[in-house]
């Protein structure tokens, strides 16, 4: 199975300009000088993409990083865990949901300022419901204001910067066509 690998600088709360103020290329790298309060930090997490026909489950994200932004079931990799593993454990967890067959379908990394400055890498994997009559349930109303189902082709916004990275690049959720 291939797929791709990307790499993004996103900011959720403003762009990041590789250019001084003459136009000119920032001899610094993307970020130029970063006054920054705290160290940057290397966030690696799962994103599952479950699938219902032409429909994927999402839900309103209340956490510190993509607060009010929709997002994919997933969370951040444990320590010694595979990546299989961990979207088994954290759609479990965020949405009751039983699972099989976790595939990856591409990795994606962005680099973000707010609220704090952080890289984050994502895994974005595609499983199946283990049993398809099952209902996602909020399990962590705190973080999440529910899971609904949208359409592919009309995704409710604003993404997950990750998500919209692995989407403006060419993400295919669906899996290929047997004939």
């Amino acid at each position: 199975m291939a797929f791709m690998i990307s790499t993004r600088a996103l900011s959720i709360a403003k762009p990041i300009s590789s250019f001084d103020n003459h136009g000119a290329p920032n001899k610094r790298g993307r970020f130029g000088r970063l006054h920054m309060s705290a160290q940057p930090t290397l966030e690696v997490g799962v994103q599952v993409i479950l699938l219902k026909g032409n429909k994927v489950l999402m839900g309103r994200r209340h956490t510190v990083v993509g607060d009010a932004h929709f997002a994919l079931p997933g969370g951040h990799l444990e320590f010694g865990e595979s990546f299989e593993e961990c979207a088994y454990r954290e759609v479990k967890e965020e949405t009751g949901l039983e699972i099989k067959g976790a595939e990856k379908l591409t990795i994606v990394s962005n680099a973000i300022l707010e609220p704090k400055p952080m890289q984050l890498v994502a895994v974005i994997m595609r499983a199946a419901l283990a049993d398809p009559n099952q209902e996602a349930i909020n399990m962590e109303p705190e973080k999440c204001d529910g899971w609904n189902w949208y359409h592919w082709d009309h995704l409710p916004s604003p993404l997950l910067p990750t998500l919209q990275t692995a989407i403006v690049e060419g993400l295919n959720p669906f899996p290929p066509t047997t004939h």
